[in-house]
């Protein structure tokens, strides 16, 4: 039997919604050991996000999230620089922060990375850290890319501003030192969303090709009505009201309508055909849950090669908020062993 791209393909775009809200439960348990850190995330950031709070919530987003120089040369084992390269046709430039590893003696792996912060807030520097601590055991390099938020800077800027600076990097690698067959593209929340969109699009456009995509509790939906979706509302982190937010902000009123790219929500795809090797992880305690579950099974149904972990009793953001606890070591490790085993391919 061949599987065709168009599984699950209806008037809505990807996977086929039903006529009622699904029925839910309880929110799952959280794991015990990561419940200090979400007290400590809450203590930082608003219960939610509306749109009269953005500002106040990337002002705390910059002043906590960004790595410093020091952070980014690690102690002399990373050299930096931030560089501008062309934008998407007609748009301005973009900033590109781009960490080598000291002792590079040739063409090295390279991390493509895009930050999270809901399609509205942080920036190329945000998160950083976390993508480093992959990237130093392998001797990879760090692309971190500087793409313009919404609702500023609505569909498509975001995605296309990440595509550009791939297509950059690519088309630079042997002068930066990268070996451009080597290239994974990582991103976590909207960053994993707008890391699956590049990925379509380098699919799509025939150009930059990647090794692989590393998506971390993607926000790939926009019609925020999965399971966990409702049954995570109220949580205190990344809640549905808050990702409404984002949406709204980077679609207006498109959002949730017939009207959506597959590269701005890479759920309503209807081909995931063609993709690279792909790992997706995810807490069962968290607004993502679903949408990152069904997007690796509709890769598995389009012929495609996913790994995906559902970690039990993790919240949005859990790892970084308890590093500390077992399934927040654990899941470092199997992004560290997928990404090990790709590059050894």
């Amino acid at each position: 039997m061949t599987l065709t791209g168009n599984i699950g393909a209806n008037t809505d775009g990807g996977v086929p919604r039903p006529p009622e809200p699904p029925v839910v439960g309880p929110q799952p348990t959280l794991d015990p050991e990561c419940t200090a850190g979400l007290a400590a995330l809450q203590e930082i950031m608003p219960k939610t996000i509306i749109p009269e709070t953005i500002a106040n919530c990337r002002e705390i987003t910059t002043t906590l999230a960004t790595a410093t120089d020091e952070d980014l040369r690690r102690n002399g084992t990373y050299t930096f620089s931030e560089r501008e390269v062309p934008g998407p046709s007609g748009a301005p430039a973009i900033t590109l922060l781009i960490c080598m590893p000291s002792s590079s003696q040739g063409p090295v792996p390279a991390i493509y990375n895009v930050h999270g912060g809901g399609m509205i807030m942080a920036n190329r520097r945000t998160g950083v850290q976390t993508v480093l601590d992959l990237a130093a055991p392998l001797g990879a390099a760090v692309i971190s890319v500087e793409y313009r938020l919404a609702p500023e800077h609505p569909d498509p800027a975001p995605v296309e501003d990440c595509y550009a600076g791939l297509a950059w990097t690519a088309e630079h690698a042997s002068a930066l030192g990268i070996d451009p067959s080597q290239i994974i593209i990582v991103g976590g929340s909207a960053g994993g969303g707008l890391a699956a969109g590049v990925a379509l699009l380098a699919r799509d456009r025939g150009n930059s090709p990647l090794l692989g995509q590393l998506l971390m509790c993607p926000m790939l939906d926009d019609r925020n009505d999965t399971a966990s979706a409702l049954q995570m509302d109220g949580s205190g982190v990344w809640d549905r009201t808050a990702n409404r937010t984002g949406w709204q902000a980077l679609l207006g009123e498109r959002q949730g309508g017939q009207d959506v790219s597959p590269y701005a929500a890479p759920a309503r795809a209807t081909d995931l055909s063609g993709l690279p090797p792909t790992l997706i992880d995810v807490g069962s305690a968290e607004i993502f849950r679903d949408e990152a579950v069904t997007y690796a099974s509709r890769i598995w149904q389009a012929g495609g090669s996913a790994e995906l972990h559902v970690w039990p009793g993790g919240f949005h953001g859990y790892e970084v908020a308890a590093p500390e606890a077992a399934i927040s070591r654990a899941t470092i490790r199997a992004r560290n062993d997928w990404l090990a085993r790709l590059l050894a391919k």
